[in-house]
């Protein structure tokens, strides 16, 4: 079996509303999905976070690996990624990204052609009903809906969530420019859902750190389950630490630098990111071994989703709920999605490889949206167009 044609696809996935968060609205994202076929006629599925991925996809990295075994995911690696430590310099994450997506396609062949879905691949599943929570924030209008303008509102969304979805997993945006905003929007919610319901928060490093430690007790009260990013560093966060007993999340995947200063207590990530399926399940292990937790975050198509899922299925570490915005997408680029979890969880794909069938009309009308009006901005100040917010907010 070889590698016969590698392509790479742009594409924008519009969230029902654009959501409030430190850096303006987000409506959307523009990842790019990857399919690796082979003579036999295999079609392997692989998604990146990024449109940029696409033409070092297309451009770079599948001429290396047209003719080559799909089995032989080292080689691979070998013949796209420079050695590791050159490659994790700024001007390469991109390419990292772009060789994650092609890797994970790679699984999906080998699960396609052994009759295997993916956790059975990793060592068999740990579980097969997958924990995510359900997101909020303050949402502008959006095609689709008319976004939450209120912690009011908000709060009446989560009650609306856990009414008709059995949600008690919650977490959402805590990076409005005046924190009491957000802080009546967890109240609401506890006061109106109760103790039980887990709330996580997320506020993308909008605080200095002489804000975040008066926010301290205010939440801590309010039961946060994580506080994912509260101040700009990870030396910051150390310091809010002396002050906090609330857990602490980030994306950033410095794990030696996690283990020197004792924080965060989670890494956030994506397949991609790491360079792939193989290395993440690596990280992971490294995450066990220093005792910190790990869950996937949020803003993929159901591809790169299902990947998530198989991840959680076989790897009993990832303990806590991954972050989901299912709920909030109009669409998706395979016929089984967007997922949507009930009472909490998603069950993962039982068919071979990823168990998802890409939807090609779908994955036209979303590249043909990429085409006509570009990569999401996630950047935009409906406030300030054509500017960029600078930290922190407060």
């Amino acid at each position: 079996m070889k590698i016969r044609r590698i392509t790479a696809t742009p594409i924008n996935l519009t969230l029902e509303a654009p959501y409030v968060w430190v850096f303006g609205e987000l409506d959307g994202f523009s990842p790019t999905i990857v399919e690796v076929e082979t003579d036999d006629g295999i079609i392997g599925l692989g998604e990146a976070p990024s449109s940029a991925a696409a033409a070092i996809i297309n451009d770079t990295l599948a001429p290396r690996l047209i003719g080559r075994d799909p089995i032989d995911i080292a080689g691979a690696e070998n013949v796209c990624l420079p050695f590791w430590t050159g490659v994790q310099s700024i001007n390469d994450r991109t390419r990292i990204l772009a060789f994650g997506a092609i890797e994970m396609a790679l699984w999906d062949i080998r699960g396609k052609a052994w009759n295997q879905p993916l956790y059975q691949l990793l060592g068999g599943a740990v579980r097969k009903e997958i924990p995510f929570t359900d997101y909020f924030s303050l949402r502008g209008d959006g095609a689709a809906t008319i976004g939450e303008k209120t912690p009011e509102e908000v709060a009446d969304y989560c009650v609306e969530l856990n009414e008709q979805f059995g949600t008690t997993f919650f977490e959402g945006k805590f990076s409005t420019e005046d924190p009491k905003v957000s802080l009546r929007m967890l109240e609401l919610i506890r006061k109106k859902l109760g103790d039980d319901v887990v709330l996580r928060i997320d506020s993308n490093q909008a605080y200095s750190l002489a804000t975040a430690r008066q926010l301290v007790r205010a939440l801590e009260q309010l039961n946060v389950r994580n506080w994912e990013d509260p101040v700009a560093t990870i030396e910051e966060m150390r310091e809010l630490r002396r002050h906090c007993s609330i857990p602490f999340s980030t994306h950033n995947i410095d794990i030696a630098r996690a283990m020197e200063l004792r924080v965060p207590d989670a890494i956030v990530g994506n397949p991609a990111t790491h360079g792939g399926i193989g290395r993440l399940v690596r990280f992971i292990g490294a995450c066990e071994h220093a005792g910190i937790d790990f869950w996937c975050y949020s803003g993929d198509s159901g591809v790169g989703s299902a990947a998530y899922l198989h991840l959680c299925a076989a790897l009993g570490w990832i303990r806590e709920p991954n972050q989901s915005l299912f709920r909030m997408q109009t669409t998706d680029v395979i016929e089984e999605g967007p997922f949507s979890p009930r009472n909490n969880v998603v069950p993962v794909p039982e068919g071979p490889g990823l168990g998802v069938t890409l939807d090609r009309d779908r994955l036209a009308a979303c590249h043909r949206d990429f085409a006509e009006n570009g990569p999401k901005n996630k950047y935009h100040d409906s406030a300030k167009p054509g500017t960029y917010r600078r930290l922190p907010l407060n």
